[in-house]
């Protein structure tokens, strides 16, 4: 006589999900968002590496030159490494104390969930559009309005591009390209404009390339290696 032993449902269902969630990708709705990307060859012909590059004006005229970029569908940015997204990622200085913060559930890179983070920034839309096409004014407006969409800043601040990203380490950082930011402020009256941005806080540059680093994103780790020379 063979006895056969009956799991219960909930053993099932759970055994499901396991399978699902390592065997297939779900892919994100991006709702048809078109983004501003430049292709990988680009990068690889005026210098490609890994990490964090001060040589802002060997890289920044060739990324914003509107012959080399273009808007693309988001979706298929996002799975397509032939093609770099070019990401904004501002750093905010006040008093020698840089901005951080954690990023929220609420974020639009579910990898990047709950992970620390000193950048703020995001994609160039179609709707950054100005009058220069694809240009440094259309780059410019994409920023500042990320600016104003993810924080809540008390008086006046001015920017500056410093340095470019680049992490092929991972999938995220396989389809993106970082612009660096450093915004100088008036004030540290700073506060999280979306559910996306969470603890907002400032530290020394001692605290971030120290204590607080290993629990930052990748392209931040790299920004706190650099924060004693800027």
């Amino acid at each position: 006589m063979v006895i056969q032993r009956v799991l219960p449902a909930t053993c099932y269902l759970k055994k499901t999900r396991k399978f699902l969630a390592k065997h297939i990708t779900i892919m994100k709705d991006y709702k048809g968002e078109k983004i501003l990307v430049v292709k990988r060859e680009l990068f690889d012909s005026v210098g490609a590496f890994q990490g964090i590059s001060t040589e802002v004006e060997d890289y920044l005229p060739q990324l914003i030159n509107p012959e080399n970029n273009f808007f693309m569908d988001r979706g298929t940015a996002e799975e397509d490494p032939t093609h770099k997204q070019l990401i904004p990622y501002a750093l905010f200085r006040y008093k020698g104390k840089f901005l951080h913060y954690v990023r929220g559930k609420a974020g639009g890179e579910a990898r990047l969930h709950a992970k620390g983070s000193m950048g703020i920034g995001g994609h160039i839309n179609p709707v950054d559009m100005r009058d220069d096409a694809l240009g440094m004014e259309t780059y410019m407006a994409g920023v500042k309005r990320e600016i104003d969409e993810e924080l809540n800043i008390e008086g006046n601040y001015s920017h500056k591009v410093i340095a470019i990203l680049n992490d092929d380490s991972n999938e995220v950082g396989k389809v993106h390209l970082g612009v660096v930011h450093l915004v100088e402020l008036e004030s540290d009256q700073v506060s999280s404009g979306e559910d996306a941005i969470a603890d907002v806080k400032f530290s020394s540059v001692d605290e971030l390339q120290n204590t607080i680093k290993p629990n930052l994103e990748t392209w931040s780790q790299y920004c706190a290696e650099i924060l004693d020379q800027l």
